[in-house]
């Protein structure tokens, strides 16, 4: 049982709280707000999920230092190390992606230019019914 009294615990909740007003407020934005949220949850350098990362990954050194003492079973600092990995591996892919992200955050100036009908990407086809 953990002891919610613990200033970390605390802080545990606050964030997670935080964050469940940061997705709703990212449900609700135009897309010019929710494509800066966007970029700045995704900034694998300085962002959340970086910081997320981070912070499963020093649970996995936990998971790994207890496991080797027998206080911990070695499946928990094993799926903890996964889950590091795996996040790292999708925040670097989606790093890739930021600076595009960005581009629809940043107002644009009104174009002369004729609109161009968006083409389906070999990704997303619809399905017209």
């Amino acid at each position: 049982m953990t002891d919610s009294n613990l200033p970390a615990i605390q802080l545990a909740n606050a964030i997670t709280a935080q964050l469940g007003q940061l997705r709703r407020h990212l449900a609700l934005a135009p897309p010019h707000e929710a494509a800066q949220i966007l970029a700045t949850v995704l900034d694998y350098d300085t962002g959340l999920l970086g910081e997320v990362t981070d912070l499963v990954s020093t649970g996995s050194r936990f998971a790994k230092h207890h496991s080797e003492r027998g206080a911990l079973p070695p499946e928990v600092w094993l799926a903890l190390g996964r889950a590091a990995n795996e996040l790292n591996s999708v925040g670097a892919d989606l790093n890739e992606h930021t600076g595009t992200i960005k581009q629809v955050a940043a107002p644009t100036a009104p174009s002369s230019r004729p609109a161009t009908v968006p083409v389906a990407s070999a990704m997303v086809l619809r399905r017209r019914r």
